[in-house]
């Protein structure tokens, strides 16, 4: 093979890996967030946000998170599991309520979740042996220190994820208080019930006495003009009459004696006629 043909195999193999690197490039992570509302991580409630921050610090309650920090308008909790003896997985919750500009009653709840993998490592220890003539000697010695390394960390972006847990926040809303009927109506007071007469067993009386009719207010009679007073000289004094005996009670009459009946006198004999 001449020398032109080992140096042009070798230009096509640089070009080549050169187009290959190209392809091969990967889109930077960053070029992946279009910030376009997708309604992921949020959510509004018609709560206040101190309501809806106690329904997401109940919610992670009740599926076992840890509250490390909660607040009128944030909360913060974490969960650990394990996977296998080597692994381990927290997720870190952090929720933030924020009130809506268009309505005091309502507000947003953003949370976000942050999935945090641990590794079990290994690490061995040496220990130095001195020696006096031979001078020290580090020896390894089987002891080993185990340690939990953080290797990864990531958001959870499924959407599933975050629905359950909208989902659990809404039940735990408060829920509005609901007013009785009975308690809203105010109940006048029942009049009292009049007790009826003990029956005598006597009959009833109708009265008899004729109703009066309505008479009407009469209107107002103007007053009359005082009459001109005579002179103290010409007027006489009215006579002073005794009305004490008329009113003196008058006594009730006395019995009458019986009636007696009068007999006629019956004639006495009748003399002889003369002759």
């Amino acid at each position: 093979m001449t020398r032109s043909s080992v140096f042009g195999a070798l230009g096509l193999a640089l070009v080549l890996a050169g187009v290959t690197g190209c392809s091969s490039k990967k889109t930077a992570i960053y070029e992946h967030e279009n910030f376009d509302d997708s309604g992921t991580y949020s959510r509004s409630f018609p709560v206040t946000e101190a309501g809806s921050c106690e329904a997401a610090r109940r919610a992670l309650l009740s599926q076992g998170y840890i509250i490390t920090s909660s607040g009128a308008n944030q909360v913060a909790g974490n969960k650990s599991f394990q996977q296998n003896n080597e692994n381990h997985l927290q997720i870190s919750f952090s929720v933030t309520c924020a009130p809506d500009s268009s309505d005091e009653q309502r507000s947003t709840v953003f949370a976000n979740a942050l999935q945090d993998r641990y590794a079990l490592k290994k690490s061995n220890t040496s220990a130095s042996l001195g020696v006096g003539i031979l001078g020290s000697v580090s020896m390894p010695i089987g002891s080993s220190d185990d340690s939990m390394v953080k290797v990864a960390s990531e958001t959870v972006t499924a959407p599933q994820f975050y629905e359950r847990y909208f989902a659990l926040v809404e039940s735990y809303l408060p829920k509005p208080k609901k007013v009785s009927k009975a308690k809203a109506k105010v109940e006048a007071p029942a009049p009292t019930a009049e007790k009826p007469a003990p029956a005598l067993g006597l009959p009833e009386q109708v009265s008899t006495a004729p109703v009066a009719p309505a008479v009407s207010e009469p209107a107002p009679v103007p007053e009359p003009a005082p009459a001109p007073t005579a002179p103290t000289d010409e007027v006489t004094p009215a006579p002073t009459v005794d009305d004490s005996q008329g009113s003196q009670p008058v006594a009730p009459p006395s019995e009458t004696a019986p009636i007696q009946v009068q007999q006629d006198a019956q004639p006495s004999e009748a003399t002889p006629p003369a002759p």
